[in-house]
């Protein structure tokens, strides 16, 4: 061994790319604990929540923009008509501070939903002021279905939806990339059917 030289340190083995709909651990989606009682909410088993797509915020925002629009306009005609054109400034400010309001909170509702797939069931956790964790089981699945409204579509998004006997436990993952909107439908199904043979 040579004294001058230093021989770099070793280097870690590669890792393999991860598999689609495979789950993420936990140190690596660098997942933080904001509240004391979000341990309740933890996929457990060292998985992370797979998040929805930020198109998921834009698709929010402008839909309550399309609405505010037409809504501000009408309400404007009529408060001008009946107050004046101060009073129609105020109208304005109102629609805005809405339109802003419901921006915040489809940014709030984006960064609240995550799913992970693990071995015998799916959960899905959402909510912004009331969190809410929903556990379907694969073998419970009647069956999943993935819709898209035409601006939705536009912007590449789709939502899917688990259906099963009880109400209380369909469960919904908007905002996803359509492509993977589509593998994760064929994969719950794949996994439904193989439950449901084995009841």
């Amino acid at each position: 061994m040579n004294p001058g030289h230093e021989q770099p340190p070793p280097q870690a083995p590669a890792q393999p790319p991860a598999q689609p709909g495979a789950a993420v651990p936990v140190h690596a989606a660098g997942a933080q604990q904001g509240y004391p009682a979000d341990h309740a909410f933890a996929p457990g088993g060292g998985l992370a929540w797979a998040p929805v797509s930020r198109r998921f915020t834009w698709h929010r925002g402008v839909s309550s923009l399309l609405t505010a629009v037409p809504v501000g306009l009408i309400g404007a005609l009529v408060v001008f008509r009946g107050g004046g054109a101060v009073a129609m400034v105020l109208w304005a400010a109102v629609v805005l501070l809405a339109v802003v309001l419901a921006w915040i909170v489809a940014e709030l509702t984006y960064r609240s939903y995550g799913y992970a797939e693990r071995g015998d069931d799916l959960i899905v956790t959402q909510g912004v002021f009331v969190k809410r964790l929903i556990v379907v089981p694969y073998g419970r699945m009647q069956f999943v279905d993935v819709t898209a409204g035409l601006l939705e579509r536009w912007m590449g998004i789709a939502t899917v939806r688990m259906h099963t006997a009880a109400a209380a436990t369909d469960a919904r993952i908007p905002g996803l990339p359509a492509a993977e909107a589509a593998q994760l439908r064929d994969r719950l199904a794949r996994k439904g059917e193989e439950r449901s043979m084995g009841l």
